[in-house]
């Protein structure tokens, strides 16, 4: 089990120490959440942010594009540093050119659904993919109680992939804690995102070691 802590909880004015923190206590990748106020209700950080991390850290950095029409930003998170780009099927009428977009610029490509999207609205694009995020809050906000509903859409992308010998990640973005944690891997997830947990705390790094304990 991977563990993708989100810089979207950090403390922005301490990026770089902040990284150090997830970096040294054991996490796998950074997720960053990247938001335009017109896809969600909220803004955030973009590619020049993603740039300035990419020198002071190794790990895989995980860009999450809640962003209307993706396709348009993908040469700029390139060119920044990113590793993945994940974005959602909602977001854009062109999934099959952006995918093979971040792909031609050597990035993995990740798929997202929305706590109301049925897996089947992804079924097109689920063996192109190198990553598909389930949303189990609604974007655009951290901090916010995990949808239970959206567990049965884990074990559907697990039978999925099992039964085509599909090789894509399951990550898992909201309302992670030690419990729910639990309840995602056991339905095949394969990556969690938290935020609120591992930046709400006093120690981070204790934080994600008591994440993947309470997976194994």
């Amino acid at each position: 089990m991977k563990i993708a802590p989100s810089i979207l909880s950090a403390d922005f004015a301490q990026l770089k120490n902040e990284i150090k923190k997830i970096e040294s206590g054991g996490a796998d990748w950074v997720h960053i959440d990247t938001m335009d106020g017109h896809f969600v209700p909220n803004l955030s950080f973009g590619a020049p942010i993603v740039k300035s991390i990419r020198p002071h850290t190794a790990l895989t950095l995980d860009c999450h594009l809640m962003v209307e029409n993706p396709e348009n930003y993908v040469k700029d998170f390139a060119d920044a540093g990113a590793d993945i780009i994940s974005f959602h099927i909602e977001s854009t009428a062109h999934a099959h050119r952006t995918i093979q977009m971040i792909r031609s610029h050597e990035m993995k490509a990740g798929i997202v659904i929305n706590p109301a999207t049925p897996v089947s609205a992804i079924s097109e694009v689920l063996g192109l993919v190198d990553l598909v995020l389930v949303m189990t809050v609604n974007p655009g906000f951290g901090g916010q109680s995990f949808i239970s509903e959206t567990v049965s859409k884990i074990k559907e992308l697990n039978t999925l992939k099992d039964d085509n010998g599909w090789n894509y990640e399951i990550e898992v973005d909201g309302g992670i804690n030690d419990e729910t944690a639990k309840v995602c891997l056991e339905a095949g997830a394969t990556v969690l995102v938290a935020g609120s947990y591992v930046y709400g705390a006093s120690n981070a790094g204790e934080q994600i070691s008591k994440l993947k304990q309470s997976v194994k």
